[in-house]
């Protein structure tokens, strides 16, 4: 099952239909879109003789040529390894060597010096559709046929916790989460059209197989990344607009909503996930959107299937015991199973906070030549995922945080994400986010990084009284650290690392005599 046949069906069915767009104006129909991926596979199997299994990055911008190769490259059989184009180039040449790559494309094809590559591996301008071959493109009339194992997207974590890792996902992986859209998050239908805001390189670019195997409309805007303004007026031109969006963006889209008056319109589904919403900002998010918005929680060795939260559910704030499932992410997708499980792995009853772990069809193959890794990661046929959360009852779960992240102050557990969502609440915070730093009396000390709203005047002591009269005590933050802006990936995630790490800097810096 190659996945790259769903765009030769839809190309075959709907010749004429929408397929890509840059901003508001149509640059191809699904037949076209379907001509230029069969011209680009003829041109990667004629002139660089990529077969089945082979190896070829995009270190790219979002940009219509995106989807082009991506499906050219599947055409062939061979494996896609998307890189976060806000990469350094050193970053990214690592990739491309440990993922034994042969091709890299890149805006202008001239990212990287000559000797900046592993040898062997070139560099293309991946906006160049002159770059043809004299092999007739009917002879690629069909995809290779690729088994449903077969190793589709090398995905490379973030490498948060050291170098990443290259996570394999298989046609049937992605086959299973792009069934499990429809199903769990949101109906597709041909009138629809994705807007990719957020990098195609991550989960944003999953995205679009659900659509092109129902013939919607694929939107780069002409940005090519994430403008509040330009995605409301992309959605009032195009309707039916859906799109994938960090809580970070989703907030950033209410704060701008709001200034200009909008509600919404032409927005059809909003899709939050990748890091926590507090129930704060979900609020704001559905007074000023409406029910348009759906969470889905999943990681790149998962990829956007593990649960998911109805907007039927997120928009009914008269639901008994709303505040508590609307701070979930859900229940499980169609295709997987979620346990919690306790420190030796044995699965722990509904209540109880533990590891979350996943099993199902979307479940990686395991870590790209990282054996060790890998058993570390899926035992006994399960994902252990790293995050930390509580199943109830009715199946709803609750993330708490990563395992990493839990702080251990005086003995006792402290979540983070308990933390920021109480401080998150107060109306004069616009961001927060809490690390733990070592404290030689309590082991871990709570600090929270805080961005205030419109520059107010916010200083400890209101947000300590604030805090004591929601939560006890002993979590309360130490130390506030009141930052303009924190600093986050090319995917709105705010990045602990760097938060630890300055206040690392900052600690060696005191300690100078």
């Amino acid at each position: 099952m190659n996945i790259a046949n769903w765009l030769n069906d839809a190309g075959r069915r709907w010749p004429e239909r929408p397929a890509l767009f840059e901003g508001q104006r149509q640059v191809a129909d699904y037949g076209t879109f379907a001509a230029r991926v069969r011209e680009r596979a003829a041109y990667l199997l004629d002139e660089h003789g990529i077969a089945p299994g082979a190896r070829v990055a995009l270190f790219m911008r979002n940009r219509c040529e995106y989807l082009e190769l991506l499906y050219a490259v599947w055409w062939v059989g061979a494996v896609v390894v998307p890189i976060n184009c806000k990469l350094h180039p050193v970053e990214a040449g690592w990739i491309v060597d440990d993922a034994q790559a042969r091709l890299i494309f890149t805006d202008g094809g001239q990212v990287f010096l000559p000797v900046a590559l592993p040898q062997g591996c070139r560099e293309l301008d991946g906006g160049d559709r002159t770059l043809r071959s004299s092999l007739d493109s009917t002879t690629l009339a069909n995809p290779c046929p690729r088994h449903c194992d077969d190793l589709a997207w090398l995905f490379y974590t973030s490498g948060t916790t050291g170098r990443p890792k290259g996570v394999m996902l298989s046609h049937g992986n992605l086959t299973a989460m792009s069934l499990c859209y429809p199903l769990d998050v949101d109906p597709v239908s041909p009138d629809d059209a994705v807007v990719y805001a957020a990098p195609m390189s991550h989960g944003a670019g999953l995205y679009n197989f659900i659509h092109v195997r129902r013939g919607a409309r694929h939107v780069v805007p002409e940005s090519g990344g994430f403008k509040a303004d330009e995605l409301f007026e992309l959605a009032r031109g195009l309707g039916n607009v859906t799109l994938f969006a960090a809580p970070t963006m989703v907030k950033r889209m209410v704060e701008q909503a709001r200034r200009q008056g909008y509600g919404g319109e032409g927005i059809k589904t909003i899709v939050y996930g990748g890091a926590p919403m507090y129930l704060a900002d979900l609020q704001d998010a559905v007074e000023t959107f409406g029910a348009r918005l759906v969470q889905i929680y999943g990681q790149g060795e998962s990829p956007m299937t593990i649960s998911a939260l109805s907007r039927e559910l997120i928009a009914d704030r008269n639901r008994p015991g709303w505040a508590s499932l609307a701070a979930s992410v859900g229940r499980a997708h169609s295709c997987v199973e979620i346990r919690i499980l306790d420190p030796e792995h044995r699965p722990l009853p509904p209540g109880q906070p533990g590891e979350i772990a996943v099993r199902g069809a979307t479940v990686m193959q395991g870590y790209w030549r990282n054996e060790a890794a890998t058993r570390q990661t899926l035992v006994d046929g399960w994902l252990l995922t790293g995050d930390i959360g509580v199943l109830d009852h009715a199946g709803y779960l609750t993330l708490t945080d990563r395992s990493k992240d839990v702080i251990i102050s005086g003995g006792s557990n402290v979540y983070p994400r308990e933390v920021e969502e109480v401080l998150a609440q107060h109306p004069d915070v616009f961001e927060v986010c809490v690390v733990g730093e070592p404290d030689v009396q309590w082991g871990e000390s709570v600090v929270a990084f805080v961005v205030p709203r419109d520059a107010v005047a916010l200083d400890a002591s209101l947000l300590n009284a604030w805090f004591i009269e929601r939560m006890a005590s002993f979590k309360k933050p130490k130390k506030y650290v009141f930052r303009t802006e924190l600093p986050k990936n090319s995917y709105g995630k705010i990045l602990k690392t760097d938060l630890r790490l300055w206040l690392e800097e900052e600690a060696n810096v005191t300690a100078v005599p």
